[in-house]
This record gives C-alpha cells, structure tokens and sequence, in this order.
C-alpha cells in the first residue's frame, strides 16, 4: 500500500483528461447506485437495520481484544492454525515460510483486498510459488499488470475492448472468444479451471470472521471462491483484526445489508461458511487451514479519533457516492484503498507523510456517510486528518506563505478594507463580462478549469453605510 511515484495532482489531472476512463466509472457508479437503492428499498425498515449494523461494529471494535481470543480459539478447537501478524511483513513471512515448509509451487487467489494492501503476490513471487488471480477482475488486472481501481468491481476503469485485447495478447484468445461478453467469460473459466486442479495452495481473504463459533464467511459472486478454499490442499486464509461478528446471528445483521450496498443484490451470489479444514476420515476440502490475522497498523488506530473507519464492512458504496471518485476513478488516489474511506484509511494505517493530499480529495458533501451502511461519518474523518496535515506542515510553500499573509491582513480592519478596495479594482480591469478567464500561477491551477467571478467594487459594509446616511424613506 505504497504511495505512487506521480503527485495525488498529477494522477488526478491524468485522470480527469482522460474522458474514457471518466466515462466508464460514471457510467458503472451510477448503474450501481440505482440498484443499492432498489435494493435497500426491498428491505423493511433498512434504516433500522443499518443502525443495528452500525451498533454492532461499534460493539465490535471497542471489544476487538475479547472477540480476537474468542475467535482464535474456536477456530484452533476445529483444527485450524491461528497467525497475527502485527506487520505486512510478518504477515507476507508467515505465508511464504508456510509455502516453503510445505513445498506448495502454485497459489489460486479469490479476492482479497488485505493481500493487496501488503502486496503479497510480489512476496510470493519472488519466493518460487506461482500465483493466479481467480476472480474475473483481478485476473484481467493480473493480466494487465495494473491495479484494481475499486474494492468490488476491480477494473471499473476498463471497457470490454480493453479486456478483449488484453485476452487476445496475453492470453491467446481468438476472435471467436472474444465475440461478446459471455464468450470472453467462458474464455476465462476454460483458462483458470485448470489452475484449480493443479493449485496447491489456496488464498482467501475473510469478509467476516464469526467469533463464537470459528465460522470465516466468504462472500463472492463467482464460484472461484469455493473452488479456491476446497481444492488445494492448504487454505490460507488473510484476515484484517477488524473483520469480526460476535455471533452467527450478527453475521446475518451484517450479510443483509453488505450484498444490498455493494451491487444492489439481495444476497451474494456465493456466500461460504468455512469451519475448519477437513476431517481425517474426509477427503473433501484442505488439510490445513492457515487463519493469518493481520494488523498492520489497526491496533494504533484503534482508540483514536480516526477507530471509527475500523467499523468499515468494504461494499464499496461510498465510492460509488463520491463525485470525485466518479471523477477520477480509483488509480488517482494512489493507494489500494481508493475513495472516501480510503483517503481516511491509508493515512490511518500508514501516516501523513506519504498520503497527506487523500484527506483533500473530497467536497465534504457528506454522500460517502449517507450512503455508508453502517453511518461511518467519513467527512468528520477528514476534517480530522486534514487539521492534522495543516499541523505538520504538508501543505505546499505558497499556500502556507500565502495563509500567512492573508492572516495579517485579515486581523486588522483598515488592512482588510483597503486590501479589498485594491483587489476589487484590480479584478475589474483585468476581467471580462464580469469573469477573470487567467490567473498567473499558481492560481492558474482555478482558471485552467473554471473562471473566477470578479468582486464587487463597492464592498458591503461600504453599501451599508451609504445607505445608512439617505434619507429616510416614508410610505405614502
């Protein structure tokens, strides 16, 4: 989850001049919209069920230490192997030290944004174990070498030519395969299906892990998912401390509404309930289950105004809410975790210093925190992070140099008066129709998208005290 070498500025002017990109992220988000909304209006009483929802992550993390224990030792009693990893890497050593022990060559992936965050698949890599993506998306992204652009449809950014290029050149697909949308997708399961058969070991992330009982619960939309937790004969499974539900009924609470928010189903198409690793008397399913349950950084956020993020369940909604997301898409913000509760995330778990420029990449609309199943006020969030960035200093010289003169000015009335009489006047003779079209720099980074409207000449306190010695007007 390292910062881009490219300026947050840089990415997002990239992004907005590329109209394609902007095309296919509006287009998704707003199709995505409709349907949450849709489906949450199935739903009786949705609200009552977020605010339940948003209770119980609250619940949730304020006990994360109790639950952690309860959980690792259910799952420890069914046979699984429990790791908390308290870094990326120790996280990326106990997996690749697992695949070593074992002699295990090729890894099947499902989704899992945890093993994006710590960059496992390069560790893996490098380590000799063959890695595959399952999901239909991040295998296209695989395929590309590119990142996902959002946490449920991995390549929102890219259009169903770009995919069937990609197919065509690093695949071999043939112009038959590439016919139309079912095709492409037949051409991808008759690629990946072998990889199942041959993996030997699989990786999962975890949506939820059930405290009480041991119970990961996995939620896809594709069959990959089950295919990558049965087949190869270790299954580990990657797991942030936050993901928790006391109990099975609270995974209920947290299963109606995380389908209705990501994609506007009911349910996801393939939600699994894995409860250890096989039997000795089965030959059905892994014979190791590896838990990894990873911090990197959650334990310092925790307790700080920033804990609630922590309640995040990753559907995805405030992305798809977010008209700067919709803008510019996911790459622009230079982290795994894209959007709103990204630009609060990646800072909490990793500093200011690289990622002080997320917390700015917002209106402050507040459409992240009404579209959020579980009420996480994002904007209150941001505000945070972004007093704390003016505290350490991020922002540029001339905005800091800038800040300081305007301070002088505005602390002294007769300062301020005549500051902007002469800036009135100024504006009035370098503008047209009313509209300054150029500014020198750096203010030209306004009127290089926008024109600036011109001051009044006469300020109001000036109008009020003319009007204030006309005579007084008597009704007739």
């Amino acid at each position: 989850m390292s910062a881009a070498p490219a300026s947050f500025y840089r990415r997002t002017a990239d992004a907005l001049a590329d109209a394609r990109l902007r095309g296919a992220v509006g287009r998704v988000t707003a199709s995505v919209r409709r349907s949450r909304q849709a489906a949450l209006d199935r739903l009786p009483d949705a609200d009552a069920w977020r605010d339940h929802a948003r209770q119980l992550r609250a619940h949730t993390i304020a006990h994360l230490d109790r639950y952690l224990d309860e959980l690792t030792s259910a799952i420890e009693a069914r046979g699984g192997h429990v790791f908390y990893a308290p870094t990326a890497e120790d996280a990326i050593a106990y997996v690749t030290d697992l695949a070593r022990s074992r002699h295990l060559k090729t890894a099947v992936k499902s989704k899992s944004m945890i093993s994006e965050e710590i960059d496992l698949n390069a560790r893996l890599e490098a380590a000799g174990v063959r890695v595959v993506e399952t999901d239909l998306g991040e295998y296209v992204v695989q395929l590309a070498a590119d990142h996902p652009s959002h946490i449920v449809m991995p390549i929102i950014h890219k259009t169903r030519g770009e995919v069937a290029d990609l197919f065509r050149a690093k695949a071999g697909a043939t112009d038959a395969d590439l016919a139309d949308v079912a095709s492409m997708t037949q051409f991808a399961r008759r690629t990946l299906r072998p990889e199942f058969l041959r993996a030997d070991l699989g990786v999962s992330g975890v949506n939820f892990g059930v405290a009480s009982t041991g119970t990961l619960c996995i939620c896809t939309n594709e069959g990959n998912g089950r295919l990558v937790t049965t087949l190869p004969r270790v299954h580990v499974a990657m797991m942030g401390i936050e993901r928790l539900v006391p109990t099975p009924e609270d995974l209920t609470v947290m299963l109606q509404i995380l389908g209705r928010s990501a994609t506007g189903q009911n349910l996801t198409v393939y939600t699994n309930l894995i409860n250890g690793p096989r039997p000795d008397d089965e030959s059905d399913g892994p014979s190791e289950l590896h838990v990894v349950l990873v911090d990197n950084g959650r334990s310092r956020v925790l307790g700080s105004e920033l804990a609630e993020i922590l309640y995040c369940i990753r559907c995805g909604a405030c992305l798809n809410a977010c008209p700067v997301y919709q803008e510019i898409g996911g790459h622009a913000y230079g982290s795994v975790y894209p959007g709103p509760f990204g630009s609060v995330l990646t800072p909490a778990l990793r500093g200011l210093e690289a990622f002080h420029d997320l917390p700015h990449a917002s209106s402050l609309c507040g459409a992240c925190r009404d579209a959020c199943p579980v009420r996480i006020d994002i904007p209150r969030m941001l505000l945070a992070l972004r007093a704390d960035d003016a505290k350490a200093h991020h922002a540029p010289w001339w905005i800091a140099a800038g800040l300081r003169v305007f301070r002088w000015v505005a602390v002294n009335p007769r300062r301020f008066q005549t500051a902007g009489r002469l800036t009135a006047k100024l504006m009035h003779a370098t503008s047209r129709n009313g509209w300054i079209r150029w500014l020198p720099p750096p203010l030209s980074g306004w009127t290089s998208t926008r024109d600036f409207p011109v001051m009044a000449v006469e300020s109001f306190q000036e109008r009020w005290a003319r009007r204030s010695k006309l005579p007084e007007q008597k009704p007739s």
